[in-house]
């Protein structure tokens, strides 16, 4: 009876080892909302070769990614430009190439949109599509958050200073700023040329604006026409463990140049 007994009890245990859910080392990244999208599908694919481990990316934007980083609470820092003189301290593993592009609702009559109107709109001094040869109708301004690599570069190709800019509505991510230009035709907004442009194939009535003459187009970018260019880097602050070198090496390789490619990023040079 005793015997019989003590089977069932190592039975019983046994069952319960077997249904305990596995312990994963878990990899955090954080930051850039523009490299979020394409980081997430390379962390699911990395963990289908590595199961022991789990990719955790949290968006937030590229201040979010350098700050985490600095502090630890994220092994990884997704940053959407190249870093500053004062930012050093971290090393940057580029993973893609991107541009900036003003973007319209597709009902827009206009095409194309000069520097010095970019910076007549934002800054007030004109405030009605008919100024700019289009239909009439108030525009819209759409304007990044503090924190976003985006409003930086935006700022520091239009020779801005934030203070100037008096947008009508301040958003986050790309996502929320390609979805309130697409619902109002009166709209303008400045996005990620590769998410505009997945956006686009995807049915969604926006429209990118040539830039002083240069079509906005991952193509234009490629070809070296367009001026408002970024790096998409993943940083890290001092020597990465094992398996974030693994995950930052197998983020450059050519087995992700697919999920690249389909994001409409320029690829960056491949291991």
């Amino acid at each position: 009876m005793i015997t019989r007994n003590l089977l069932v009890l190592v039975s019983a245990v046994l069952l319960l080892l077997g249904c305990a859910p596995e312990h994963k080392q878990t990899i955090t990244v954080s930051g850039s909302s523009t490299i979020a999208p394409l980081m997430a599908e390379i962390g699911k694919r990395f963990e289908a070769q590595h199961p022991a481990l789990r990719v955790d990316v949290q968006a937030g934007g590229s201040s979010r990614g350098i700050q985490d980083a600095r502090s630890g609470l994220a092994a990884i820092g997704m940053v959407s430009r190249s870093l500053n003189d004062d930012e050093q301290d971290l090393t940057p593993f580029i993973i893609a190439n991107d541009g900036i592009a003003m973007i319209v609702h597709a009902d827009n009559s206009l095409n194309g949109i000069s520097s010095e109107q970019v910076v007549a709109l934002y800054t007030g001094r004109v405030g009605d599509w008919s100024g700019l040869g289009g239909r009439a109708g108030k525009v819209v301004k759409v304007h990044k958050a503090e924190g976003r690599s985006t409003l930086e570069l935006f700022l520091k190709h239009f020779k801005l200073e934030n203070q100037d800019v008096h947008p009508d509505l301040v958003i986050g991510d790309n996502q929320q700023g390609i979805k309130s230009v697409a619902g109002n035709p009166l709209a303008i907004g400045y996005v990620s040329i590769g998410s505009a442009e997945f956006e686009v194939k995807h049915g969604v009535p926006i429209k990118l604006l040539a830039l002083d003459g240069q079509v906005a187009s991952t193509a234009a970018l490629l070809a070296g026409q367009y001026p408002l260019r970024r790096e998409l880097n993943l940083v890290v602050r001092g020597t990465p463990d094992a398996d974030t070198r693994a995950l930052l090496a197998f983020a450059q390789s050519s087995e992700v140049a697919d999920l690249v490619d389909q994001y409409a990023f320029i690829p960056a040079p491949r291991r």
